[in-house]
């Protein structure tokens, strides 16, 4: 549809209606002021809306990061092996220390 006929079509009709009493004094000057007036930002719903955006690049580097540690992880045997050995060093590091 034809953008001008249809504002000369409105322009016709709000100018057949007359105006209504249920109408405040002045609310169309106030809402024009309204519309004028700068918009001011709410700082907390742009943190939101930023914070809500880095969920998918996140959840894609923890995902990847996981799957990389349980790719380069040696065998559960030897790693038990290990700790027990760690284990024993720390404990023995102490006696050695002590008894210079």
């Amino acid at each position: 549809m034809d953008l001008e006929k249809l504002r000369q079509k409105l322009i016709a009709a709000a100018k057949a209606t007359p105006p209504s009493d249920h109408v405040p004094y002045a609310f169309e000057k106030r809402i024009m002021a309204r519309l004028a007036a700068p918009l001011t930002m709410d700082v907390w719903a742009v943190w939101g809306r930023w914070l809500w955006r880095a969920v998918a690049p996140c959840m894609s580097v923890m995902a990847a990061l996981g799957v990389w540690v349980l790719a380069t992880m040696p065998p559960a045997d030897s790693e038990s092996q290990n700790l027990e050995q760690a284990i024993e060093s720390t404990l023995l590091s102490s006696d050695d220390v002590a008894g210079e």
